[in-house]
């Protein structure tokens, strides 16, 4: 009888010791199964989630320059936008948009925005335009997107001085055809930041216009 009663002891004893150590086995491993999934999923969130730049650009840009990013307009439809230093100068959300060529003025030596206008070039009339355009001061630093049609009422004169800020495209510029550029007022050489797409009814994305141009990149901090 002791030696029965013995074996069944010692088989209790083994099967709690059996459940318990199961149970905080399973506890163990439910727990670390859990600190392996948070952790990697906060890993696969960082690796998916990218730094945010200024003005929401692809990369930082280098000391001494301003970050820029801007989108000319969609059709008649959506106004450009066009964004320098993280600051949204001009957009249609801000409504300071409008049909024909949209002008943002910026210091070139400290980034901080002077001026934005629109000078409607379908219906308007292009001596304003001109008149501003000579008045802009030498390290002005010039974006420049078109809405709707930017072109019908460029003359010459305007097209030179815009020419002078850096432009290729300016003189190729049509009726309808999509547009952004960033220049500078004293500029010695031609600008690299230029996007220019023609209207064409072959391969416009929409009725009547091409598809949005948009642009993005670090303008150099003009020196003394």
């Amino acid at each position: 009888i002791g030696a029965a009663k013995l074996v069944v002891v010692v088989a209790i004893f083994l099967l709690t010791f059996y459940v318990i150590s199961q149970v905080f086995e399973i506890k163990m491993d439910t727990n670390l199964g859990h600190i392996f999934a948070r952790s990697a999923l906060d890993a696969a969130a960082r690796s998916t989630k990218p730094p945010r730049y200024k003005c929401g650009i692809s990369k930082a840009c280098p000391e001494k320059h301003f970050a820029f990013k801007m989108a000319s307009g969609a059709a008649n439809v959506v106004g450009p936008k066009i964004c320098v230093e993280d600051n949204v100068l001009m957009s249609g959300v801000k409504n300071n948009v409008g049909r024909g060529i949209n002008v943002a003025l910026v210091n070139g030596k400290t980034g901080e925005p002077l001026d934005t206008k629109f000078f409607d070039m379908w219906g308007g009339d292009v001596a304003p335009f001109i008149e501003f355009l000579k008045s802009i001061q030498d390290g002005t630093i010039v974006l420049m997107g078109t809405y709707d049609d930017g072109a019908t009422k460029l003359n010459e004169e305007a097209r030179k001085l815009i020419a002078e800020l850096g432009s290729t495209s300016i003189t190729n510029l049509g009726f309808r055809d999509n547009w952004v550029f960033c220049g500078g007022k004293g500029i010695k050489t031609k600008s690299p930041f230029e996007q220019h797409i023609k209207n064409n009814k072959d391969t416009n994305k929409y009725e009547g216009w091409p598809e949005v141009v948009e642009m993005e990149g670090c303008i150099p901090q003009k020196q003394d």
